[in-house]
């Protein structure tokens, strides 16, 4: 039986929770992606049939809450946003709860400034290998409240056995996202690592590989992403590639293959042997929300809801997805949705909020999917359904909506 964490109330939901567990219960396995439909009447919604929090982000959460019971008037400090959800984020802020630095790392609490009788919260992404150095001289117990996600951890410790192989490391991820900082300065603790962004660069990274391009070309292309006297005359020769756990795990099988693909060109046959296969790495509760989302898509519907914070890689790239096949917004929460006619969200090519006007079809019955990132409470999905039926006349109740799903259950 999965795990049950001690979780607040107030981040479960009524409707969307109910839901989750019908098709749980139903479904054990998960071998059905079909999305939950909850057929309000004029709007209906279809749900992703995986998507909020996963087992990382719960963890997380029930460790920070422990550790404010369990402070005893010692003062409590999260070295940065635990998890990627402004909501999550703003209620631990008003409980007392300090952050050390952003996510981009800008100090915003000297260290200096601790003392060994404070509690310092690693967040889920984890950190570096230099952090926690820094935090131990101070005499701080930094595994006291440790909530670094199991399956970054486990990227850790597959970048540390390759490593010992005399396998350089090749992170799929963001060079300055918490979790790819993190990662790299673990991986480099024992192997040459260079971070690629995208297949983009895979394909760049492929050409130096296979010989195509050399020193100069590889120093330029990958400036600042690469650790300490990295060589890629002798570091390109033996590869395994791992990821960000937040990044698409299509893209992250694709640059795998790009990179096997190019030792066998340079290396023939023996190729194979310069290959460290590191696929068991691959985060399932991202694969199962990326995978759930295709589904979703594939299904249909006149637009798309993604709910989540805006700095959340993995709710970024359900986005996406969606927006790729139609009209997409991403919201933080429920107030973003102003009005019928307009709404505040993050457009993720200029990176920054916008509002929009006419957003909402007129035509009606209007069917709209809704999936959240995975660091998203349930209950903010509750709240968007809930504003967007208010704007409808002879919407049917919720009882009637979930019979179906209480019958599963």
């Amino acid at each position: 039986m999965a795990r049950q964490f001690d979780v607040p109330t107030f981040y479960r939901s009524p409707v969307v929770s109910r839901v989750k567990e019908a098709r749980r219960l139903q479904d054990p396995r998960k071998k059905d992606l079909s999305p939950s439909v909850l057929d309000f009447g004029p709007v209906r919604f279809k749900l992703a049939r995986h998507f909020g929090f996963c087992y990382g982000v719960e963890n997380a959460i029930e460790i920070a809450y422990r550790a404010l019971k369990e402070a005893d008037g010692r003062r409590i400090f999260l070295l940065s946003e635990m998890i990627h959800n402004p909501h999550v984020n703003e209620d631990l802020l008003s409980r007392g709860i300090r952050f050390l630095r952003t996510t981009q790392g800008e100090q915003l609490i000297p260290f200096d400034e601790l003392t060994a009788d404070d509690v310092v919260i690693i967040p889920a992404f984890g950190t570096t290998l230099e952090t926690e150095e820094r935090l131990k001289e101070i005499g701080v117990d930094v595994e006291a409240y440790d909530t670094t996600c199991p399956f970054v951890e486990k990227v850790w410790t597959r970048s540390r056995q390759i490593g010992s192989k005399d396998f350089s490391v090749v992170v799929h991820g963001k060079r300055y996202h918490e979790e790819t900082r993190a990662t790299f300065s673990h991986a480099r603790n024992g192997a040459p690592v260079v971070v690629v962004r995208d297949l983009e660069e895979a394909q760049k990274l492929a050409r130096v590989i296979r010989g195509e391009e050399g020193r100069d070309y590889f120093f330029s292309v990958f400036e600042d992403r690469y650790s300490e006297g990295f060589d890629p005359d002798a570091d390109l020769v033996r590869v395994g590639v791992v990821n960000q756990t937040t990044m698409l795990a299509t893209e992250t099988a694709e640059i795998a293959a790009l990179v096997r693909t190019a030792l066998h060109d340079r290396y023939g046959e023996d190729g194979i042997q310069h290959f460290a296969d590191t696929s068991d790495t691959l985060c399932y509760a991202t694969n199962e929300n990326q995978d759930a989302t295709r589904a979703l898509i594939d299904d249909g519907a006149d637009m798309a809801i993604i709910v989540g914070g805006t700095n959340s890689s993995n709710t970024s790239h359900l986005v996406e997805l969606c927006e790729e096949k139609m009209p997409t917004y991403f919201v933080t929460g429920p107030e973003g949705l102003l009005d019928e006619n307009l709404i505040h969200h993050f457009d993720l090519h200029t990176k920054a909020m916008t509002t929009s006007e006419g957003w909402l079809p007129t035509e009606r019955p209007l069917t709209v999917l809704l999936t959240a990132g995975a660091s998203c409470p349930d209950i903010l999905l509750d709240q968007v359904m809930e504003r967007l039926c208010s704007w409808q006349s002879g919407c049917r109740e919720v009882e009637d909506v979930l019979a179906p799903f209480n019958a599963l259950s």
